[in-house]
């Protein structure tokens, strides 16, 4: 996980990574002069056999979704109470969640204090050798690293002592606020402990390597299990048990959340929760009050103008991290620069990074590319995680328009909307722009698109087939020209939509179905397929891709594809010459370059799209023409599930008949898709995600509802693209979704829940709340998608990738559901398909879950907080 951009990295004082120091600290602004990203350094995490609590949402106005990993405002007033819960209908289901987050924060709380209990064992007989002739340690060096253990032991069996038999005896009038507003009002022992954390953890170090006794001692303490568990006990080391307080700090916070979310605001306990959560506030904001932010400072260069040709945002990779530039390309030479820093009411002026005289710029081939630093891609989960923070920060907004609310509370909340899209836009471009200076000087950025790459290449090839000479800037010219990319430059913000106007088009929510007939123009016979792209979150996605035409100068795809869209607005068609020789192979992603024809790009405008009818359309690129057609389905469309007639088929009919029918577990179709799938196409790039041909999908869903004897057969034929969205296919049209309708509101409150000990609480409860045929199948189908993404550094699919794809159609909410909450198609994105992708990516992470145990246990519980 990379720092706050300019943040200074907590590791300069000696401590680990702390997940809420982080979280206090990364209240920072991005600027636009500001933006590049730069200072990011890497941050070490914990000591080994530590964990990372999640981000804490302090911000009162922040929607459940983003309460697991959120940036905290840093505000030390009391909070806003979070929605409350409406007594009657309401409230029952509230205290229920109540219960849940209370039975696993119980469950944790019993494992921190065996936790404690391990690390205050060795205490009393090292006090006792201290005072004899050979001490292990001194009297000094034992009060110091076990400083505060035993105060902060005692404040932990108290609560527990005291809250263990509110949940046993569980009833629905239960008030157990007063004990956390005790244990927040402790919090002062932990302060003392922080300070204390760094010069324990040095002690401890320094005795290790001067004592061989306490060396031994402090490498393998015993932690006793939880009650139920099957280990009695568990080896852990000295310096792993003194970070758990320090994770510990934040369990109250997130647990208080997550209490007053599901407490009726009538209840006696919500005003002392709301207290606690004040306090708890209010100390971790305390902790931070000495960290102060370093800006990276830059000198000025200098420069002259010229004819300027193109411009744009592309994210360079410099000295190891990902930083923003704009990057300008002149008639004659390539400027890399950056926003400068200016004093309040200056006119802003760039900063020239680097610049390449064209006739000194050459493009390096593939094999070239071998010799260059192999660039990681950012995690998913943490690209999936910033989509989910920016839709319910747009759902905020709109609901504070809508309220008619302050515009200093909607300005807040899109300061931190930016900050997020700004981040997305600096880490999920993967694709390698490479140039090199004949001087010997390569500069790598990464781009969304193939698209845009090609763009950028064509655009320096043409102006380089002009007579260029060579030349260098004196400091005089290179301040002129830098200084006048501010009024030349055609592209003025940072392409996120936090920087739009509130009546521009927020983009279409939904399903695009698109043709992909044929092509012509080619003056030469060639190996031609298509790409199709669409824009999400402010880059560009490939969604589908066409078979390969062998040798024709005309080909005649005729293939039909299905694209989600999110908010998208612009369509792209690639049209690629295949090539087959390995030679060429591109190192930095692993792929066979294969040659642009064309390219040509279309807006997606609602009026044209929105009809039941079919739009024939022709894009025109350097000569080729390829002809599509296009219809598209509203999100609220796509909800719809319509029951099959035919109750003898397999599509649109309940799982549990057609497993009875079969006498299966799993139904004949998952099973068959799955094997093809594991056997075939496991290694295919973007199984699941690219989409398969339409009628070919078509073609399957009837010999299946048909129970046609040739199924085998025409499997082992198809393409495994067809195959894979048959399998997404029957799921989607299911008569209601694998994890059903009833279970849907649960799942959304589930996943919301920040203590990670709740929620595996919740999150098993209601996997054993399924049908078994439903269970059964699901278990079935996420052994198989862990299998699928263990492939991932081939088939580029990763769990987040499957649970992105997956995630909406095994979980999705009734038409009654989205109609008595949800307004729009794009309500609909911003609440609800975010958090069914992280409910499947939760059950994708976690290890294996056997159907008998799950059956077995009644209350599950984790064995490590």
């Amino acid at each position: 996980m990379r720092g706050a951009a300019g943040m200074e990295p907590l590791s300069h004082r000696g401590l680990p990574r702390l997940s809420w120091i982080d979280t206090l600290y990364s209240n920072f602004s991005y600027g636009a002069d500001d933006y590049d990203g730069e200072g990011n350094e890497e941050q070490k995490g914990p000591p080994e056999g530590s964990e990372t609590m999640p981000y804490i949402d302090e911000s009162p106005t922040m929607s459940p979704q983003l309460s697991a990993r959120s940036q905290g405002s840093g505000d030390s007033t009391s909070p806003t109470p979070p929605e409350g819960l409406a007594p009657g209908v309401e409230a029952g289901k509230g205290l229920e969640m109540r219960k849940l987050v209370l039975s696993g924060f119980l469950a944790s709380e019993e494992i921190y204090i065996n936790q404690l209990e391990a690390l205050l064992l060795p205490m009393k007989p090292l006090k006792a050798t201290a005072t004899t002739s050979q001490p292990v340690l001194t009297i000094q060096q034992i009060e110091t690293i076990f400083y505060k253990i035993q105060d902060i032991y005692e404040i932990h069996k108290e609560f527990y002592d005291n809250l263990c038999p509110k949940v046993q005896q569980w009833d629905s009038q239960v008030t157990m606020g007063h004990l956390f507003q005790k244990l927040a009002s402790q919090l002062g022992v932990y302060k003392a402990f922080v300070d204390n954390y760094k010069v324990a953890l040095e002690t401890a170090e320094k005795c290790s390597q001067s004592n061989n006794q306490f060396q031994k001692i402090s490498e393998e303490l015993k932690v006793k299990g939880p009650k139920d568990s099957k280990d009695s006990h568990t080896s852990v080391t000295m310096e792993a048990l003194l970070y758990k307080p320090i994770d510990r700090v934040t369990r109250s916070t997130l647990v208080l959340h997550d209490l007053l979310k599901h407490t009726p605001v009538d209840h006696p306990d919500y005003p002392l929760l709301q207290d606690a959560l004040r306090i708890s506030q209010n100390f971790l904001s305390s902790i931070n009050e000495d960290i102060d932010p370093r800006r990276t400072a830059v000198t000025t260069p200098k420069g002259e103008t010229r004819q300027l040709v193109k411009d744009g945002f592309l994210v360079e990779v410099s000295e190891g991290s990902r930083k923003l530039r704009h990057v300008f390309l002149f008639t004659d030479v390539l400027l890399c620069a950056k926003l400068k820093k200016t004093s309040a009411g200056k006119h802003q002026q760039y900063d020239c990074k680097w610049y390449i005289p064209l006739a000194d710029l050459v493009f390096p081939s593939p094999e070239e590319s071998e010799a260059s630093p192999h660039v990681h891609p950012f995690p998913d989960h943490e690209l999936e995680d910033m989509k989910m923070k920016i839709s319910a920060l747009k759902s905020e907004i709109q609901k504070e328009k809508a309220n008619k609310g302050q515009s200093r509370a909607i300005e807040r909340l899109k300061k931190k909307m930016f900050e997020n899209e700004f981040l997305l836009l600096l880490n999920s471009p993967t694709i390698p722009f490479r140039i090199h200076n004949r001087n010997g000087k390569s500069y790598l950025f990464l781009l969304s698109s193939d698209y845009e790459r090609s763009e950028w290449r064509e655009a320096i090839q043409k102006l380089q087939k002009k007579d260029l000479q060579a030349f260098v800037l004196s400091s005089v010219e290179l301040q002129v020209l830098t200084g006048s990319c501010f009024k030349l430059r055609t592209v003025h913000n940072i392409p996120v939509t936090s920087n739009k106007d509130d009546d521009e088009s927020p983009g279409l929510y939904g399903f695009l179905h698109v043709i992909v007939h044929s092509a012509k123009g080619f003056k030469q016979s060639a190996n031609l397929y298509c790409t199709l792209e669409v824009d999400s979150f402010g880059y560009f996605v490939s969604k589908a891709k066409t078979r390969v035409f062998r040798d024709t100068t005309e080909p005649k795809w005729d293939e039909e594809f299905e694209i989600e869209l999110e908010g998208s607005q612009s369509l792209r068609i690639l049209c690629y010459e295949k090539c087959y020789d390995k030679t060429k192979v591109n190192k930095d992603n692993n792929e066979i370059v294969d040659k642009i024809m064309g390219k040509g790009q279309i807006q997606l405008d609602p009026q044209t799209v929105e009809t039941k009818n079919w739009h024939t359309d022709v894009i025109e690129m350097n000569g080729i023409k390829v002809e599509f057609s296009m219809k598209f389905t509203s999100r609220d469309m796509s909800l719809k599930r319509t029951p099959s007639k035919k109750q003898t088929g397999v599509f649109g009919v309940k799982i549990s008949v057609v497993t009875k029918r079969e006498r299966s577990k799993v139904p004949y179709i998952v099973r068959q898709c799955v094997e093809e799938v594991e056997k075939r196409g496991i290694e295919e790039v973007g199984i699941y995600r690219i989409s398969g041909v339409a009628t070919d999908i078509q073609a399957l869903k009837a010999v299946f509802d048909a129970n046609n004897k040739d199924i085998l057969l025409m499997l082992s034929d198809m393409d495994i693209n067809a195959i894979a969205g048959t399998l997404k296919l029957y799921f989607r049209e299911l008569p209601e979704p694998l994890l059903t309708d009833r279970l849907y509101p649960a799942f959304m409150e589930g996943i919301a829940l920040s203590d990670p000990a709740a929620k595996e609480n919740c999150m098993m409860h209601l996997l054993r709340s399924l049908p078994d045929p439903n269970l059964i199948t699901f278990l079935f189908l996420l052994e198989h998608l862990k299998r699928v993404a263990e492939k991932e550094p081939i088939n580029k699919m990763s769990l987040h990738n499957l649970a992105t794809v997956f995630g909406p159609t095994l979980l999705r909410p009734s038409e009654v559901e989205s109609k008595a909450h949800l307004t729009s198609a794009a309500d609909i994105w911003s609440h609800d398909v975010m958090a069914q992708v992280q409910v499947l990516l939760y059950y994708l992470q976690h290890p294996p879950i056997s159907f008998a145990e799950l059956k077995r246990n009644t209350l599950y519980f984790s064995t490590d907080v």
